[in-house]
């Protein structure tokens, strides 16, 4: 019987060279990639929102919802308002009824939270004290819970720091006594967070 010739398979087109060939299986490899690739950066994105939606839910956050105060718990205080940069907020008893008396060296160390027209001020829904503003000597809108002006404190470098709950100290001749501030608008309980390192408390009114 006679043996059938061999017959390579190429893949070859009629016509076609080698390196066209080549040229082709090139071309494929190519395209495969991308397709590859596109799909890699389509689940890389559904990834990060997964991401973003858990760590949101690890207090309750306010720049990514338009919100001007947030939510967080904190150790010996309770559950108080922070602001969008996770730092506490507090108020200070002289000021209870409206009248700002920080200002001046008070201002290098307690930071009034500035609103700007139009903004809308929201807050979590466990937050039932009421938002507002008042306007500051010089034109300055600051924002307000149930009529308290709130402000963060320098010497708090972390959120989850509070510094400046039930702390007393004295700018202009005035002795400010200042609390953290809670979800309903009103002081928070606890004691004084511990000092930050290096800050010694003014003595004889003198300030800071």
């Amino acid at each position: 019987m006679a043996r059938q010739p061999r017959i390579a398979i190429t893949g070859r087109r009629p016509g076609e060279s080698r390196y066209q060939v080549r040229g082709r299986r090139a071309s494929r490899g190519l395209t495969a990639a991308i397709a590859l690739a596109a799909v890699g950066s389509l689940a890389a994105a559904c990834g990060s929102t997964g991401a973003e939606g858990s760590a949101s839910g690890s207090h309750q956050g306010a720049a990514s919802h338009g919100m001007v105060v947030s939510v967080r718990s904190l150790p010996g205080v309770g559950t108080v308002l922070v602001a969008s940069s996770g730092q506490t907020l507090y108020s200070p008893q002289q000021e209870a009824h409206g009248k700002i008396l920080c200002t001046g060296s008070c201002l290098s160390f307690w930071f009034p939270v500035q609103v700007t027209a139009g903004t809308n001020l929201r807050g979590p829904a466990s937050v039932t004290g009421k938002l507002g503003t008042i306007h500051r000597p010089g034109g300055v809108s600051q924002l307000t819970i149930n009529g308290l002006p709130l402000y963060t404190f320098r010497l708090d470098q972390a959120p989850g720091q509070a510094h400046g709950n039930d702390y007393t100290d004295h700018f202009g001749g005035v002795a400010f006594t200042w609390h953290a501030i809670t979800t309903s608008g009103t002081p928070a309980a606890g004691h004084q967070g511990s000092p930050a390192p290096g800050y010694s408390a003014p003595a004889g009114g003198t300030g800071y």
